[in-house]
């Protein structure tokens, strides 16, 4: 066993990269696994298949990546910072480089390499990631590479934000019921993957020189190359794409420097069946929205006492009044007679189709109208507001908060802090004397609001009420934070791996919620800055999970706030859901 090879191992946010070079810095090994939160197996994995290739040999090992600093201490591995393994790398391939694009599962990247070295990363968002690259792939129904293939043909690109998952969807959503070209969609989605990195990560500072393209999506997407090529005006001569640049970051921890440690591949991988999960203790606990079963009994008759007053459309005569709301993923609809009863409702998913729903819930109020009853008035808000003005030919518009005002002040006559949170918005309303005197909104995350929520439901084959009702018994909730909706889908495959059930992470998701709203929109530093009377809207308070979070975790004894899920009432309340 007298061969020793230099071996890095490069531990990402959603792949494990394992690279052996040869005396001469030829790759004898190179594999690129997703792991699927199943880091130590993975690595197990490419480790006997290299055992198997290479034959008895010694190792050099060194580790670097996102994922890799816990792991290295406890197989007592070396570690390497990933902008010295990638510097590594291109001294050995590319030493004329002059800035590094590496795009990763979550990670991405810009390292400029001239003038000082300096790095930039993304941080609160994964927005222009190769997760994020997954997600849109799944709304064209094909994969990454079937998006790349499509993206060859493309005729014409659309504006698509990429700074939120969440966001980038009601973007593409309407484009896919107007029918465009799926060239056309895919070529768009890759555009604003190349927009995010180029001006949220560079930040005006220019991207120009000798460009490296490192990283699985760079290596294995040509069509994201190609508009990075176009969107940098790069010419041939100017573009770095090493053979391998998915495996270059390994590749680079390989070549950092000397190790004297030398071991088998037999070592390594007993070394990791002995481990316990060195991440387990990421992932925390939290307290149980309701302690006791009589705990949720006695929030739900607190709750139940608050009703709207509710007719019959079809025994009703005389004038009715509507009022839509076309929000960023849903319509709202309700039919109100004179005396303020609750006659009609209407409430779902416009899928990215707001004239279309519109009508639908028109008819369906037409045909619900006896004779002898007549609209006295149709007034319009939210997103689709202008839009449903012309259409439907409605009599007038108001302005969402305001709308959102009168609606609270009808139920509580004295508030003072209203908080609605709806598919993709989120708003806090602070309100003195009856008006309105602060307004704050999510502006480039979605993490926390309805569309989010929804999700992961649909992520684990669930509707969103099933989804909100095994989080309410959920016994040990996890702690998912409030990042957004690419981080978060990490820690809730972590947790899963620790044996987290769906109810304890849907119940981790409404400790999320709530936690964004406080802490990420409000910035809340006093508890008194919301007042004594606190309205709350919107569809994801239709869950009894949100509102418990609220209620037991963010206000102090003596001071409770009066809730009230307006929106859910009126729904609950409806003769026609």
């Amino acid at each position: 066993m007298s061969n020793c090879f230099p071996a890095g191992i490069d531990i990402g946010s959603t792949t494990v990269k394992l690279v052996i070079l040869g005396k001469d810095g030829e790759i004898l090994f190179g594999q690129y696994r997703r792991h699927r939160a199943h880091t130590q197996q993975t690595l197990a994995e490419l480790l006997r298949e290299a055992r198997t290739q290479l034959g008895p040999c010694r190792l050099q090992v060194k580790i670097t990546g996102s994922g890799s600093l816990n792991l290295g201490k406890a197989m007592d591995i070396a570690f390497v910072q990933e902008v010295v393994a990638v510097a590594s790398s291109l001294e050995r391939v590319a030493p004329q480089t002059d800035v590094a694009i590496e795009l990763g599962g979550e990670d991405a990247k810009i390292i400029y390499f001239r003038g000082g070295l300096e790095q930039r990363m993304n941080g609160v968002c994964a927005g222009g990631t190769g997760s994020f690259i997954d997600q849109m792939a799944s709304l064209l129904q094909t994969d990454a590479q079937g998006l790349n293939q499509a993206a060859a043909d493309y005729q014409e690109i659309y504006p698509i934000a990429a700074r939120c998952g969440v966001f980038a969807k009601s973007d593409v959503q309407p484009l896919l019921n107007e029918a465009p070209a799926p060239e056309d969609v895919a070529a768009s989605i890759f555009q604003a993957v190349v927009t995010q990195t180029v001006s949220g990560l560079a930040c005006g500072h220019p991207i120009k020189g000798y460009v490296a393209f490192l990283g699985g999506p760079l290596q294995y997407l040509s069509e994201l190359r190609r508009r990075f090529y176009i969107t940098l005006d790069l010419d041939e001569e100017h573009r770095v794409v090493p053979t391998n640049a998915h495996l270059f970051v390994a590749t680079g921890a390989a070549l950092a420097g000397e190790s004297d440690k030398r071991v088998t591949f037999a070592e390594v991988i007993r070394s990791l069946e002995q481990l316990k999960d060195v991440q387990g203790s990421e992932v925390q606990r939290l307290d149980p929205l309701f302690a006791t079963e009589e705990d949720y009994k006695e929030f739900k008759e607190r709750h139940n006492k608050e009703v709207v007053p509710k007719g019959d459309l079809a025994s009703y005569r005389g004038r009715v009044f509507i009022g839509i709301d076309a929000g960023s993923t849903t319509m709202k609809c309700a039919v109100v007679g004179e005396n303020g009863e609750l006659l009609y409702t209407w409430y779902g998913n416009n899928n990215g189709d707001v004239l279309g729903t519109a009508r639908h819930i028109m008819d369906g109020i037409y045909d619900a109208m006896p004779e002898g009853c007549t609209i006295g008035h149709v007034t319009t808000t939210g997103y689709g507001e202008g839009i449903l003005i012309e259409a439907l030919r409605a009599d007038s518009g108001e302005i969402e908060t305001v709308a959102h005002l009168r609606g609270a002040k009808a139920f509580v006559p004295g508030v003072e802090f209203i908080l609605d949170i709806g598919g993709q918005d989120m708003k806090c309303l602070q309100v003195r004397s009856g008006v309105i005197e602060h307004i704050m909104l999510n502006e480039a995350c979605s993490s926390g609001c309805g569309s989010f929520i929804e999700s992961f439901a649909k992520s684990m084959d669930m509707s969103v009420q099933d989804f909100a009702k095994v989080a309410v018994t959920a016994k040990a909730p996890v702690d998912l934070g409030s990042r957004c909706t690419v981080f978060m889908n990490s820690r809730v495959k972590q947790a899963q791996k620790e044996g987290a059930t769906i109810g304890d992470v849907a119940a981790g998701l409404s400790y999320s919620v709530i936690k964004n709203a406080l802490f990420k929109v409000i910035k809340l530093r006093d508890f008194d800055e919301i007042g004594k009377y606190c309205v709350v809207q919107g569809g994801t308070f239709m869950s009894d999970a949100t509102p418990a979070r609220l209620r037991a975790a963010h206000w102090p004894p003596g001071h409770p706030p009066r809730y009230r899920r307006l929106h859910g009432r009126l729904r609950r309340g409806a003769s026609r859901p």
